[in-house]
């Protein structure tokens, strides 16, 4: 296989020849999905986790915009932003299911 084979992962456009733009765009969308959500959420028996998932998500965006403004090497930028993309889903779901399994299983 060819290491320019445009359906590998490592080649994809998003990780090579991206500028971080779309990863802020799409960063963002995801966390303010994400925040409205746990807002809603912490009417349930959030036990405060909605509020420090919102916290944490705005840091991880916050981190995300630092990394795009002070990483200069383009492919490191980009996988770095990518990682701190899933870690903003990653505690938005983990967050959902905390609050989800405190409501089913109050104490």
């Amino acid at each position: 296989m060819h290491d320019d084979d445009p359906t590998k992962m490592n080649t994809q456009s998003s990780l090579t020849t991206s500028q971080g733009t779309i990863w802020l765009v799409t960063g963002g969308l995801m966390a303010a999905i994400s925040v409205v959500l746990l807002w809603t959420m912490q009417q349930l028996d959030s036990r405060g986790i909605a509020l420090l998932g919102i916290a944490v998500i705005l840091l991880l965006y916050v981190a995300m915009v630092e990394i795009r403004l002070l990483v200069r090497t383009l492919r490191p930028r980009l996988l770095l932003m990518a990682v701190v993309f899933g870690a903003i889903a990653l505690v938005a779901l983990a967050a959902v299911i905390a609050i989800g399994t405190f409501e089913a299983f109050p104490a």
